[in-house]
């Protein structure tokens, strides 16, 4: 499927650090941006996606922060608010201190935190369906820090180093750049699946096998054993049953009710579209995973399947 139109990212550092911003968009795209680093701010580049299930051209926007309290004051505001609608990906780059206690030390947690706060007040956190990272630029050897301070406010930390050191880790999972551009290609970047035209071709295209035989009409084969890395049918139906209960779950919260596991889904309540558009949108981010896994020995692709649906569960 070519999405015509997809969502965009935002990229962003502080105003001195420019340079490690552009270096990072060189890094995903295979090109500098045309502007100099330190005009990057408001320009837009081009990122290309393409994997079994789609291919796009991204928009990334690039932005220099000089004050990240008042930067995330403007993107909290009514303004900003279609902006924010169309956003896919935020992607936070920084110089890595080497003094835990320094003015740089600060300055990045400030960055880190404002942008964190866009993330979770401005997107919705962890039920936002799009991609948060934070790229720290630099090769010292206790990250932890990070790790927790970008956790904290929903960014998945990446650590980038030269390019000659490995691009796995010892798990055999992707670092650095490779890790960035996997967590990139496995986002929905449909923007809101309210296209009709990309719907369709959606929806055709889970109906039709590779073999060019029609598939249930009901949608795309959801079967966890088609999958085929490593993830057990017991975790697609726990994964399954909390997508569907996702929004009545939350009705009830609302409304003040107990949330009760009544099963009414299963007993033949009727799954509406936004159900069903949820469950696709699961699948086609577990189904990149597959791809990034393909390869890998049997025990670390069962390992990267159970944590891709950690991961999909903490977004509902």
């Amino acid at each position: 499927m070519e999405i015509s139109s997809p969502r965009r990212v935002l990229a962003v550092s502080l105003a001195d650090e420019g340079h490690h911003l552009a270096r990072v968009i060189k890094d995903l795209t295979g090109t500098y941006p045309k502007q100099d680093p330190a005009a990057l701010a408001g320009s837009t580049h081009d990122l290309s996606l393409k994997t079994a299930y789609y291919t796009a051209e991204v928009p990334i926007w690039l932005d220099l922060v000089s004050s990240p309290t008042e930067w995330a004051g403007t993107f909290l505001s009514v303004d900003a608010k279609e902006v924010l609608e169309v956003l896919g990906g935020v992607i936070v780059v920084f110089l890595l201190p080497v003094k835990s206690q320094s003015d740089e030390t600060k300055a990045a947690r400030e960055l880190i935190q404002s942008v964190g706060k866009v993330v979770k007040d401005g997107l919705g956190g962890w039920s936002w369906d799009g991609v948060s990272l934070c790229l720290g630029i630099g090769e010292i050897d206790d990250v932890d820090e990070w790790e927790d301070c970008c956790a904290e406010w929903g960014l998945e930390f990446v650590q980038v180093k030269s390019q000659s050191v490995a691009t796995r880790n010892e798990f055999g999972e992707k670092t650095g750049i490779p890790r960035a551009l996997e967590a990139l290609e496995a986002n929905d970047w449909v923007l809101g699946l309210t296209d009709d035209l990309e719907h369709e071709d959606y929806e055709a295209e889970g109906r039709t096998g590779t073999d060019g035989t029609s598939k249930d009409a009901d949608g795309p084969d959801l079967d966890p054993e088609s999958l085929d890395f490593g993830f057990d049918r017991e975790d697609f139906a726990g994964l399954k049953q909390a997508i569907l209960n996702a929004g009545k779950e939350d009705d009830d919260f609302l409304n003040g009710e107990p949330s009760t596991d009544s099963g009414k889904k299963d007993d033949g309540e009727s799954i509406d579209d936004e159900d069903i558009k949820k469950l696709e949108r699961m699948m086609v981010k577990l189904q990149a995973v597959r791809d990034t896994s393909a390869g890998m020995p049997e025990e670390q692709r069962k390992r990267i399947a159970a944590k891709a649906v950690a991961e999909v569960m903490k977004e509902l």
